[in-house]
């Protein structure tokens, strides 16, 4: 055990690992907020398709030559954020349609302008990174750290303060503007939520993984508890629980940090779908 815990608290002694777990915890927390009501609505592919618009737009970026690329990267995820959560509501291309087509047209045009326009001389390198992550948010500078810390934070208050109009539109959203709920207002900053989530999660887990940081919690949650509370509640716990192991065991052994994140979701998913078929026959 000593083994174990005298590396770990060697590591935490360093002021860029306790960066990256905090980081990581609220970003991982703030997805998990939000991917509960995604996946009740049906919606869970949306956080893959905005992933691959954000890399898009991160191509963009790179191509006009920004140094901060955040502002355009976010402005171009919510606006099609908006777009797609509309095409969810009976436009006459489908939600999972659209999703598709965006999410493919996103990827194929970033790929694109990062060949036509390289950063460096591996391309290949810098998509891989991009798509799986990297060990960046191993190395968040101190602006970093505040400015994921500050949107992180403020999905997390947003989702604390109006919880109680999430619910209801995510069960009905008839019913909850009969009772003076603004839905399309709901919507329009729900999709500026998750586009900020989307493009913090990028750091974290790279483009193609984001969704699993987003649905696997949820779904986990999902297994074990049953009142939409509980299961918001869960989600955050188990999605802050695995960010930490995820990045502890990426760290002690070398492994990428989004693919084992995801892998410790995964794990975890696989766990408490024991738990909820044993809890059903007893």
């Amino acid at each position: 055990m000593n083994a174990l815990l005298d590396p770990l608290a060697q590591y935490f002694s360093l002021p860029f690992v306790r960066n990256a777990v905090v980081v990581g915890v609220m970003i991982a927390v703030s997805a998990s907020l939000l991917g509960v009501p995604l996946v009740l609505r049906r919606f869970s592919l949306l956080g893959d398709g905005l992933s691959h618009v954000a890399f898009g737009a991160m191509a963009v970026a790179a191509v006009v030559g920004l140094t901060n690329d955040m502002p355009l990267i976010l402005a171009i995820t919510i606006a099609c954020a908006i777009v797609l959560l509309r095409a969810g509501r009976g436009a006459r291309t489908g939600g999972d349609a659209a999703i598709a087509m965006m999410s493919a047209g996103a990827l194929a045009v970033g790929y694109l302008l990062m060949n036509l326009f390289p950063r460096s001389g591996n391309v290949s390198g810098d998509v891989c990174t991009t798509l799986f992550g990297s060990v960046s948010i191993l190395t968040l500078s101190p602006a970093d750290v505040a400015t994921c810390a500050i949107l992180s934070a403020l999905v997390i208050l947003c989702f604390v303060f109006f919880h109680h109009r999430i619910f209801a539109v995510t069960f009905d959203e008839e019913f909850a503007a009969a009772t003076g709920v603004g839905v399309r207002a709901q919507n329009l900053w729900a999709a500026v939520l998750i586009a900020i989530v989307i493009v913090l999660s990028m750091r974290l887990v790279g483009a193609l993984l984001i969704s699993a940081l987003v649905v696997f919690p949820a779904l986990s949650a999902m297994r074990l508890w049953r009142s939409f509370r509980a299961v918001v509640w869960g989600a955050a716990g188990v999605s802050a629980g695995c960010a930490v192991i995820g990045l502890l065991i990426s760290i002690l052994c070398g492994t990428p940090v989004g693919a084992t994140i995801v892998a410790a979701d995964i794990a975890c998913f696989g766990l408490a779908c024991a738990l909820g078929a044993l809890r059903r026959r007893t």
